[in-house]
């Protein structure tokens, strides 16, 4: 049986008799020792950012279909394009900004308006805060800022975190994985990171979920009672002098 820490004015506890302290798992790094933690496969090389939101019109020859021009809402008697949808007359399928046809080059259509893709980059798009490049595709708002899905990375594995969940640490993100591994703390019952919000008690040296704090023997939580421990395992007062441990 281990003894309990002298009390204070003078007063000695009784052998074996632990009073755990607890709290609310808040989202700073962890002072207390780590517990295991899954092994992560190997960085994967970076994945290009193939998601564009350039588009191009597609060129369709006359013929017996005679549709409706989305510009200036005359039958199309003739070859026409199609595009977001809509039939368009080759000459009215413009930049909303400059007017050059989009006939033939790239475009992007921003809330049901079409660019060419120049214009979109000067005017709409937003810049990669890591690259400074503007993102013509996928964007991942983060820390308030805007990134090209390659160039938001785990501070650690340097993969991409995409829409996934992520931790701050000093500023720099990190993806759960890596997070845990270097500053989180793993409940000593049931060895699951003690994530943020979590309830979590301290006693024996280690942290434990509220509800894995628990008797040896019986598994009666032990939260918020006084306990005892026998081989660093907690024992409720019922099971204080067992000898099977």
């Amino acid at each position: 049986m281990t003894k309990g820490p002298p009390a204070i004015q003078g007063r000695v506890p009784k052998a074996g008799l632990i009073t755990p302290s607890s709290g609310i798992k808040g989202n700073g790094s962890a002072s207390v020792p780590r517990g295991p933690v899954p092994t992560r496969p190997l960085p994967q090389p970076h994945p290009k950012d193939e998601d564009t939101l350039v588009q191009m019109a597609e060129h369709i020859p006359a013929g017996f279909r005679t549709p409706m021009c989305a510009h200036c809402n005359m039958v199309i008697r003739g070859p026409f394009l199609v595009a977001l949808g809509k039939s368009w007359h080759k000459e009215e399928f413009n930049c909303t900004h400059c007017r050059k046809s989009l006939a033939d080059i790239g475009f992007v259509e921003e809330q049901g308006t079409v660019y060419c893709e120049h214009c979109y980059e000067d005017f709409l798009a937003p810049t990669c805060s890591r690259c400074q490049d503007k993102i013509l595709g996928e964007v991942i708002n983060a820390l308030k800022q805007t990134w090209h899905v390659h160039c938001f990375l785990c501070a650690t594995c340097q993969q991409p975190i995409r829409n996934n969940t992520f931790h701050l640490e000093e500023g720099a993100p990190y993806c759960e994985q890596d997070f845990y591994s270097m500053f989180g703390t793993s409940c000593h019952g049931c060895e699951f990171p003690v994530e943020a919000g979590d309830k979590f008690l301290e006693a024996l040296g280690y942290t434990w979920h509220d509800n894995c704090f628990v008797c040896a023997v019986c598994c009666i939580t032990l939260e918020g009672q006084t306990f005892f421990s026998k081989k660093d395992k907690p024992l409720c007062k019922k099971h204080a002098h067992t000898l099977k441990i």
